[in-house]
């Protein structure tokens, strides 16, 4: 701070450095009232002394012995002129009264007395010049004090002899004490001795007893107002110098404050306008505070960067004269952002005049910065840099909040990445990591502004798009996700492939708040995944009862494994030039004690993501070379092997130990390895291979075509068998269809690396003979065995291993998978049950028992569509059904009697 706002000591202790400033300016004004009072003035020549005191502090001055004296220890004060010319009008005054002036010595003294007087100031020097002693400065006091006041009280007595009135005479020697007081102020020694000087002169011009009592008795009277009035003086300069310790402790406290950056302070007028700033408040605007003083306050704050209602809310403090705490604005300065915290209060004098505001600030940069970054840790995810759960939910919750309904609807994408588990198992969490920053840049890219996209945790994603989309275009954004994030990854110098599952939610039709919109999008999710995973799809209200259904037989997987009730049942592989059985797959089913039959495709998905595969795993293939031991040694057994199974590193020894127990030949054993495994092109999947080739095991590449890898692990996979997937032998017959060409190319590729190829669901016999002709070495399907127990199995082997094809002549229509809840009524019997697949003609529906062949049910989609069919075959807890009337599928996923078709909608429940 400069030196005019604490030139004055203060009155109490120093407070906080916050609120420091405000109160010792207020104290310094207080205490200069107070002093200006009680009549302790600095006389003219301390006032324009060099040596006054700044800051509060006296200058100090050399002493006689060494030492160091202050202005008012000196007996005589810098300047007397004016009280020459006081002097040299009164007696001007009293000859014009008089008409008269005293001759002889009073006129000399006259002359002695403003002489003297105005060349005081020599004799002040003298006294403070260095070396100067006691006895020459009391020598001094009585030349350039008593000399003067005594030849003017004599010059004053002696006029009175010569006609001036006494009265008049007493008149001017009261006043030239009274100067002699404002003159000689904090001077008490001095002031007195002039006071007894001028009387005492006063006095001697016409002696006598009563004169001699008079002037004795006054000069007592002087003395002990004089020991009086020294003493008080004394108090006082004991306070005064404790009042400017008191300012200098508070200054030095102010500039610490100041220069070690924590804060600064300011002032301004009644107008707003800066009467004062701190240096350093004035650096970081770029500005010297000579430029600043004068300026509104309120061009501290950048309205056009900054938030304009905190530099609103400054102006009305300012006009509402009311005071503030922390007002946070952001400063006016244009190279940098920078964030100030303002205190203040409105400043009135003591007559409740408005005087205007004092104040401190404080710098927020950093703790804005360290706050940004909390909250951008708070809100964003720290490894993808998108929204984290937290701000993702408070998203949507802010759409479905709008005011408007219109302004309300939003769509929510759930999606999670296939595969990912493995990519961390094989590769490390460090290639996780990159993989998911990676597939962060893919989806906001795609995406690409049409919503906001944000990483829940793990491998899970979310797409919040606002607005009111279509489904088709939803889907058609969908599908864009799915594909860019199927595409190869490069990770550390390998190629990765994963995948993407995707749920979808619309608001306000699949939920009006968030945990309903998020629940029912989890359960889009959920579907998806159970659809096959790498696809997408929409929320229906029948997923509730399915993911109650998931959960369900999730648990009672778990007691089932425990419980024992898994088996193996074998379908036979028959080599199709000589119709002879060859081998067996192995198929695992479950028999629920409520729920019967449970297909493979249900519940071996539940074991994956419940993390039971492994154990289920090591059972089958236990179970598998068991059953082996006992069928002739011609004949060999294929065991499905998870790909979660494959990136176990145990995988070999537990084949090992299951042909070590059962004492089976390994090359009898065929283990059936999915295209997933080569999605992660790294050396662990060529190792397990080379460990499995060495346990002896005969390796078989299962559902050849469907997965996402190229044809180059074909080079370096030790496989002895390729399997000709059963969509590529579906629809293979029809016309147009480009199947066939498909499985020439397989046949013809397994050929040139001496593999054997089967076909894998080979029901009809047109479709038998297509793929005899096209080169397929064995065959596998429902036209020549079902899947069978192990008992059934061993019946089959027992014979001569011939295969009969029966079946139908050719195939049926092309039927779409689902997972629809539907009741079916039966003779006034009403049931649940679950339509697997569907086709235009006829459906395949799970969940219902002994429905005899050609009988009718009513089938009921939903309370107003509801459709006549005929039983064709019942198989378990299966049954195949067709439809009275070829049924069409509208785009919401209802359905309708094709028209022409003759046959009406059933309205009516039997």
């Amino acid at each position: 701070m400069n030196g005019r706002s604490l030139r004055n000591p203060v009155q109490a202790s120093p407070r906080t450095a916050e609120a420091a400033p405000a109160s010792a300016r207020a104290g310094i004004r207080r205490n200069r009232q107070a002093d200006e009072s009680a009549g302790d003035q600095r006389s003219e020549d301390d006032r324009r002394a060099p040596d006054r005191v700044e800051a509060g502090h006296a200058v100090p001055l050399p002493s006689d012995n060494g030492g160091l004296r202050a202005e008012h220890e000196f007996f005589l004060p810098r300047e007397t002129r004016p009280l020459a010319l006081f002097l040299l009008i009164a007696y001007t005054l009293a000859a014009l009264v008089t008409f008269s002036v005293p001759l002889g010595f009073a006129l000399v003294a006259g002359a002695v007395s403003v002489a003297v007087c105005a060349s005081g100031a020599h004799f002040a020097r003298f006294e403070r010049r260095a070396g100067t002693s006691n006895t020459l400065r009391y020598a001094l006091v009585g030349a350039g004090i008593v000399l003067p006041m005594a030849c003017a009280g004599y010059t004053l007595a002696s006029w009175v002899e010569i006609g001036l009135a006494w009265q008049w005479a007493i008149a001017t020697v009261v006043c030239v004490n009274a100067a002699c007081a404002a003159l000689f102020a904090r001077r008490i020694a001095t002031l007195f001795t002039a006071k007894i000087a001028i009387w005492t002169a006063f006095a001697l011009v016409n002696p006598g007893p009563l004169m001699a009592t008079a002037l004795i008795g006054t000069v007592l009277t002087l003395a002990l107002v004089g020991r009086y009035e020294w003493k008080r003086a004394i108090k006082k300069r004991q306070a005064r110098d404790a009042r400017e310790r008191v300012a200098a402790r508070a200054e030095d406290i102010l500039r610490s404050f100041e220069e070690t950056g924590q804060g600064w302070f300011w002032e301004t007028d009644r107008r707003g306008q800066i009467s004062y700033i701190s240096p350093s408040a004035a650096r970081v605007l770029g500005k010297t505070v000579d430029q600043l003083l004068g300026c509104p306050l309120t061009e501290l704050a950048d309205p056009e960067q900054g938030p304009v209602d905190a530099e609103r809310t400054l102006a009305f403090h300012l006009s509402a004269r009311s005071a503030f705490h922390d007002l946070e604005l952001r400063a006016a300065v244009a190279d940098e952002e920078r964030w100030w915290a303002l205190t203040g209060r409105p400043v009135y004098d003591s007559f409740k005049n408005f005087c205007g505001f004092r104040g401190h600030g404080t710098d927020l940069t950093e703790k804005r910065r360290s706050e940004q970054q909390v909250s951008r840790l708070a809100h964003y995810d720290s490894l993808t840099g998108l929204a984290n759960r937290v701000q993702m939910n408070q998203a949507l919750e802010q759409i479905l909040a709008a005011p408007r309904e219109r302004e309300r609807a939003c769509s929510v994408l759930l999606l999670d990445l296939d595969r990912f588990k493995h990519v961390n198992d094989t590769l490390g969490h460090p290639a996780g990591d990159a993989l998911l920053q990676q597939v962060a840049q893919r989806l906001e890219r795609t995406v690409d502004g049409k919503g906001r996209c944000g990483r829940l945790g793990g491998d899970e994603f979310k797409v919040i798009v606002p607005g009111d989309i279509d489904q088709e275009q939803l889907g058609h954004l969908a599908d864009e996700i799915i594909a860019a994030l199927s595409q190869p990854y490069s990770i550390g110098g390998q190629s990765v492939v994963i995948g993407a599952s995707l749920g979808i939610a619309i608001a306000p039709h699949h939920g009006s708040n968030t945990d309903d919109l998020i629940r029912n999008v989890d359960l889009a999710l959920y579907a998806a995944k159970d659809a096959g995973r790498g696809c997408h799809r929409f929320y229906a209200k029948d997923l509730h009862s399915a993911a109650e259904e998931r959960a369900e037989l999730e648990q009672d997987l778990r007691d089932a494994i425990v419980r024992g009730e898994l088996e193996l049942f074998y379908q036979p592989v028959v080599y199709a030039a000589s119709e002879k059985i060859v081998g067996f797959e192995a198929l695992m089913r479950w028999q629920h004690p409520k729920r019967g039959w449970i297909s493979p495709a249900k519940f071996i998905p539940i074991a994956e993501d419940a993390g039971l595969i492994d154990q289920l795993g090591q059972w089958a293939l236990r179970t598998a070379c068991s059953d082996l031991a006992t069928w002739p040694d011609s004949i060999r057994c294929a065991v499905n092997v998870s790909p979660l199974q494959f990136s176990n590193p145990e995988l070999p020894t537990v084949v090992a130990n299951a042909l070590a127990h059962s004492g089976v030949d390994p090359a009898r054993l065929e283990l059936e390895i999915t295209e997933s495994v080569f999605l992660n092109d790294c050396k662990g999947t060529d190792a397990m291979f080379k460990a499995l080739k060495r346990v002896g095991v005969r390796l078989a590449l299962d559902d050849f075509g469907t997965g996402y890898s190229s044809l180059g692990y074909l080079k370096k996979a030790p496989f002895d068998k390729i399997k000709i997937d059963q969509s590529f032998v579906r629809g293979a017959t029809e016309h147009g269809s480009r199947n066939g060409a498909i499985i020439t190319s397989i046949t013809t590729l397994a050929d040139a690396l001496n593999m054997d190829t089967t076909a894998e669901g080979v029901e009809t016999l047109d479709e038998l003979e297509l793929v005899r002709m096209l080169g397929c070495s064995h065959v596998q399907g429902y036209i020549y065995f079902k899947p069978m127990c192990s008992t059934d199995a061993r019946a089959v082997v027992a014979g001569d291993l011939a295969a009969e094809a029966s079946g139908p002549k050719a195939a049926r229509s092309p039927r779409q998978g689902v997972l629809r809840r539907v009741y079916l009524t039966q003779s006034g019997h009403r049931a649940t049950a679950t339509v697997r697949n569907i086709s235009d003609c006829g459906a395949m529906i799970e969940g219902v028992w002994n429905m005899a062949e050609g009988s009718t049910v009513l089938i009921e989609f939903t309370p107003d569509q509801c459709f006549s069919a005929t039983v064709r075959w019942s198989r378990e807890n299966r049954v195949g059904v067709e439809f009275a009337s070829p049924l069409g599928r509208r785009l919401d996923g209802s359905f309708t009697v094709l028209p022409g078709s003759g046959d009406r909608v059933a309205r009516a429940r039997r």
